[in-house]
């Protein structure tokens, strides 16, 4: 029987009060830390303001302004590195007035170059003047600080029942704040400034800068933070220039690890290079690999959908994020059943919190399992990743958290025994949708009335199997024959009842979902075309799918939009109903190339590089509206996106993958291009370092008409390369 449909669940909301997107901030990030500064290279205080510094899910540092006599600087310009590594903000001083309203100092003769980056814990800054007048000046320099110490979720617009305790001391070239939370965590802020400034109190350090005609200056400022005496000292870490080289050289380790992309169109390089860097940038080192983050401000922490979609990607040219990502969920997986946290056993991790309020359960996230679909995910990437890599050692130490993920898919997540992977409504605060559109109006019926749980969601049923088909390739490896056979057996079923479940022939689509009374969710939705890259659709069925896909309805121009236009809820400016998220279009591109459409897998690159070629910093957000495309405009931006968002930078990439049809197996040794394109954009594409198993391979393909031409460069090991065309 069904479980009883009951109440509607209270969904866990935090309201949207201001736009990420017109504050164009400047994001570093490093590790635990992150910053989001304003264009001159200051935090700015502000109700609903997100700027700060920000460790842990914790803003470290909610205020820093720079003066110069008391006065802001003027902005000149401001950039984040093309490898996200250094924020530079050029400044200068503006006029001037003494009491009498005399020009003491006229505009722009003192030019101040502002140097950030973050590094292991620390934020350090290095502060340059050089005057440009003929007469010698003598300037006051001032940065003014705070600390709030709000937790994330305070930030975004979550009420906190209670404060923790803030202290302050200040020594003769260093300030110390500090926060006790309310269940006992210290967080220690230190502010050190060389050269020692003239006055040094718990909110401001000032100097009196003397600059003869044309001589130069330099004030450096290391931002550092330890919780529970964790984290080294300020004074521990090097001066600014050697920090600077040592955060160079990790960076370059990183970039080394991956695969390398060069084309003929440098507006494409600069896409694709900050979509590395981007994902440079968010990959953290825990202490079971590589794990992308998933996103700042809001999301900069361990999220398992995010992160194995990221891996998923990216597979093909950095398989090492994915054996992060896996080892990590596999050590973080639900043991027990824990109502409160929607964990049972065998479930893979949704999202991880370290703050305060997560800490108290005031916030649902602290170790929170409400994600119908990373299960399964985790075993159809666990399947890839070992196909890409050979890597039995790590498919053989998480061998017992895919068996626990498969007996999850089979029990507690086919929670009425129809054979289908459903959620219900969440029991605690957490979320009421479990699938990657989680807001609570994302799943409806063709009136717009909200479907009731328990909910199975089409794309699910997709993961579920291909998950069964890659976990049945494993257990033939590791020796269980009849366990391969069965997991077979499984998928095949389960392809079977879908199709005959989900497919409408008046929609020319699959059904959004099942809702508790097994009524179809007859909606138009990209969750239909997720469903290609898991292989649960025959040929006749796709076809109509790419084609459906493709049209005005869903292809704005920009993008594949999450549900098609004349749908009830549909709405361009939503954050689930409309609007167009790249990572969607990524997986929907990967099926079409599998499926054997790879001119539309194409038009889905071709969208996705024009979106990101009008985007600040050329970097693909979150997600934006859905409108259609039109001539001389870029993409509407939606307000509180975030970006860089880790399967947003890893969209990108994937696509590209997609469309060179690149396949790349360990054993044995190959790399295969079934049938690849290039755009009308790119004559060339270049790829080095592409490695199969422990051989690796250098690429050129060459765009002739309609055709590519593929010549090996260089080839270490024995890596056989075909080409299908």
């Amino acid at each position: 029987m069904n479980e009883p449909l009951g109440p509607p669940a209270i969904q866990f909301y935090i309201p949207a009060t201001t736009s990420l997107a017109e504050r164009r901030p400047r994001t570093l990030k490093h590790g635990d830390m992150f910053g989001l500064f304003d264009p001159d290279g200051d935090i700015a205080e502000g109700e609903g303001s997100p700027d700060g510094l920000y460790f842990r899910d914790t803003r470290v540092l909610s205020r820093l302004t720079l003066t110069i006599e008391g006065r802001r600087p003027i902005h000149l310009s401001s950039r984040v590195s093309d490898d996200n590594h250094l924020l530079t903000v050029d400044l200068t001083n503006p006029d001037i007035l003494d009491a009498d309203g005399r020009l003491v100092l006229p505009r722009d003769v003192i030019h101040l170059m502002r140097t950030r980056f973050l590094h292991d814990g620390t934020c350090f800054e290095r502060l340059r003047l050089e005057n440009f007048d003929s007469t010698p000046r003598e300037v006051e320099l001032a940065i003014a600080f705070a600390a709030d110490f709000a937790d994330l979720f305070e930030v975004r617009g979550h009420r906190a029942s209670g404060r923790g305790t803030i202290a302050a001391r200040s020594e003769s070239d260093r300030v110390v704040l500090s926060h006790t939370a309310r269940d006992g965590l210290v967080t220690e802020v230190t502010l050190a400034a060389a050269p020692q400034p003239a006055t040094s109190a718990p909110g401001r350090f000032v100097w009196q800068v003397r600059l003869p005609p044309g001589a130069r200056r330099v004030v450096e400022l290391r931002i550092g933070v330890r919780q529970d005496g964790e984290g080294a000292p300020v004074g521990v870490h090097p001066p600014f220039a050697a920090s600077l080289r040592a955060a160079r050289r990790s960076l370059r380790a990183d970039a080394r690890r991956a695969a390398a992309i060069e084309t003929s169109n440098e507006v494409v390089n600069e896409i694709l290079c900050r979509a590395a860097a981007d994902l440079w940038m968010l990959t953290a080192r825990t202490p079971h690999g590589l794990y992308p983050y998933a996103g700042i401000p809001w999301f900069s922490t361990v999220f398992g959908r995010d992160g194995l979609i990221t891996a998923l990607e990216t597979l093909w040219m950095d398989p090492e994020l994915a054996r992060g990502v896996l080892r990590f969920l596999a050590a973080t997986q639900a043991t027990s059943t824990d109502p409160a946290r929607d964990a049972e056993p065998g479930k893979i991790l949704h999202e991880l919190r370290a703050g305060e309020l997560a800490r108290l359960g005031e916030v649902p996230f602290g170790r929170y399992y409400g994600s119908v679909d990373a299960t399964p995910l985790f075993v159809l990437l666990a399947g890839l990743y070992h196909r890409r890599t050979g890597d039995q050692a790590t498919i053989r130490a998480i061998w017992p958290a895919i068996e626990a993920a498969l007996a999850w898919i089979d029990t507690h997540g086919d929670r009425d025994g129809d054979g289908f992977v459903e959620y219900a409504a969440a029991r605690g605060a957490g979320l009421v949708n479990q699938g990657w559109k989680d807001s609570g109006d994302a799943v409806f019926h063709a009136d717009g009335s909200l479907a009731r749980g328990p909910i199975a969601l089409a794309e699910v049923q997709g993961y579920v199997h291909a998950a069964k088909r890659e976990a049945a390739r494993l257990a033939l490896r590791m020796g269980d024959r009849a366990r391969a056979d069965a997991l077979e057996r499984e998928a095949e079923a389960l392809r079977h009842r879908f199709d005959a479940a989900f497919w409408s022939e008046e929609l020319g689509c699959y059904a959004f979902a099942l809702d508790g009374e097994k009524r179809p969710c007859l909606v138009r939705s990209s969750n239909a075309g997720q469903l290609l890259f898991t292989g649960i659709v025959g040929p006749e069925r796709a076809a109509r799918l790419v084609a459906l896909l493709t049209a005005p309805a869903f292809f704005s121009g920009w993008g594949i939009r999450t549900i098609a236009e004349g749908e009830a809820r549909y709405n361009p400016m939503s954050y689930h109903n409309g609007s167009i998220w790249p990572h969607d279009n990524a997986l929907i591109a990967l099926g079409f190339a599998r499926a054997g459409f790879g001119e539309a897998a194409l038009k889905v690159f071709g969208a996705l590089i024009d979106a990101a070629a009008a985007m600040d910093l050329r970097r693909l957000p979150e997600l934006y509206c859905g409108f259609r495309r039109r001539p001389g405009t870029g993409p509407t931006l939606y307000p509180v996106a975030c970006a860089p968002q880790a399967w947003a930078a890893g969209a990108i990439l994937g696509v590209l993958g997609a469309v060179l049809g690149l396949e790349i197996e360990a054993e044995p040794r190959a790399v295969t291009l079934r049938h690849p394109r290039l755009p009308p954009v790119l004559e060339q594409v270049r790829i080095r370092g592409l490695r199969a198993g422990e051989g690796s391979v250098d690429l050129l393909l060459r765009r002739h008409g309609d055709d590519v031409a593929v010549n090996v460069l260089a080839r270490r090991g024995d890596v056989a390369v075909r080409v299908v065309l």
